[in-house]
């Protein structure tokens, strides 16, 4: 039987995954989980890439060891984020997108190219973090220099395994230097901005076998944890999703990029798809009661802490998307900031937070609607915020759609149909 395995890092904890079709249905069994998260190293965030390289590492051989005759492998994480290189060796640090590096570069990016006329060239929201950014404050560093390759996390890793360096399509437009035209790095962005041109080869579609490690075949999957996921969600309609984890992805499949003014304004993205566009906007999501919960009540059970949310009635909301609840040293110093009326249980702030994330989804949904001139009934959940009750019945309230959730993992899921090659609603 075959068998293949999907490796999916998200910012808090990675894990494998191994499937398998048995009598047409895809059937998963986690067989590794590990934590992740950033570290701090001289006052700056960072990614600890050889501790993720060695869960990647512990966990095929746990895998193998249960299932020797695995098929082929594939890696996805989150997007934005990369690795430089000299050659074979790395240069250190990998910084973390919440780090605060790009702050002071960005004006100045946007002398050299204006913000309309990135947009316009590759329909990405703007983020302080995008790719494009960080690779200018590596240029002003002087971090550039002598670098001969620049590769996606995900695309490092699968390198390390395998000797080869790859370039992902659906990761590389999370970069904000893709064309929305050509799904092609576009020369005029790299030219303005003075980028190296060597670093950016050609993009290679999902499916696309790379290489070998220890007999199984290395093969990428939609790499940005995302794409994964729309892979993932068995929709039976044209529906929007969110994927709801660290941070919410909501959006919606479209046959082309959407670049158009009132898309620039309600600071839509366009990323790549298997075969598609992902029209989608980045919402702050679980970041936001995950941080809370580790600063105020770390050992607490989460059916706990939601129950206790139920039953608050502080009414007061935030901003979700605030840039003040981007990377916080205190999270609950974050939320007593912005409110007007300070909570006075630990329920108040969950019961906030999660009121101003399906309000989010509501403004959402509302620009969604008019910017593809569509109506849409209902909204699909996947994710680990799938499985919070109290958040769905918000969420459907607040859009006013059917909420289909399905707490499954939808990113490994879609990683495991591109390396089997399995059509999208088997």
């Amino acid at each position: 039987m075959k068998h293949c395995l999907a490796i999916d890092i998200g910012a808090s904890s990675g894990r494998h995954i191994v499937g398998r079709l048995e009598d047409g249905e895809l059937k998963t069994e986690e067989l590794y989980r590990f934590p992740n998260g950033v570290t701090e190293l001289d006052g700056h965030l960072t990614w600890d890439v050889d501790a993720l390289l060695g869960h990647v590492k512990k966990g095929i051989a746990i895998a193998k060891e249960k299932y020797p005759q695995i098929e082929s492998l594939s890696i996805d994480t989150w997007g934005v984020d990369y690795v430089l290189l000299r050659g074979d060796g790395e240069v250190r640090p990998c910084y973390a997108y919440r780090d605060g590096r790009t702050e002071a570069v960005i004006p100045k990016v946007h002398e050299k190219i204006p913000f309309t006329r990135l947009y316009r060239h590759t329909g990405i929201q703007f983020q302080p973090f995008n790719t494009v950014y960080q690779l200018c404050a590596d240029k002003l560093a002087g971090r550039l220099e002598g670098v001969t390759d620049f590769l996606m996390i995900p695309e490092y890793l699968m390198y390390r395994l395998c000797g080869v360096k790859a370039h992902e399509y659906t990761n590389a437009t999370t970069t904000g230097m893709v064309s929305a035209g050509t799904g092609e790095y576009d020369p005029a962005i790299l030219s303005a901005l003075s980028l190296p041109d060597q670093l950016f080869r050609p993009l290679q579609q999902p499916g696309t076998v790379i290489g070998e490690y220890e007999g199984i075949k290395l093969v990428l999957c939609a790499t940005h944890d995302t794409a994964s996921a729309v892979e993932g969600i068995p929709m039976t309609e044209d529906a929007p999703y969110i994927s709801s984890g660290t941070w919410s992805l909501l959006g919606v499949k479209t046959a082309k990029p959407i670049t158009n003014e009132a898309s620039e304004l309600a600071n839509w993205s366009n990323e790549g798809g298997v075969g598609y566009n992902r029209y989608q906007k980045n919402i702050m999501g679980m970041w936001l009661v995950n941080r809370l919960r580790a600063e105020l009540c770390p050992d607490r059970p989460w059916n706990e802490i939601t129950a206790e949310a139920e039953k608050s009635r502080f009414e007061e909301t935030v901003d979700a998307n605030a840039a003040c609840f981007l990377a916080p040293e205190s999270m609950k110093a974050a939320f007593d900031a912005a409110l007007s009326m300070k909570p006075q249980s630990v329920g108040d702030y969950f019961r906030c937070a999660y009121r101003s994330l399906a309000l989010s989804y509501m403004n959402a949904v509302q620009e969604l609607q008019h910017n593809t001139g569509k109506h849409y009934d209902c909204i699909y959940i996947v994710g680990g915020g799938a499985k919070n009750a109290f958040l769905n019945d918000l969420t459907e309230k607040a859009t006013g759609k059917k909420v289909i959730a399905l707490p499954i993992e939808a990113t490994a899921i879609g990683n495991l149909k591109i390396q089997m090659n399995v059509k999208q609603n088997m």
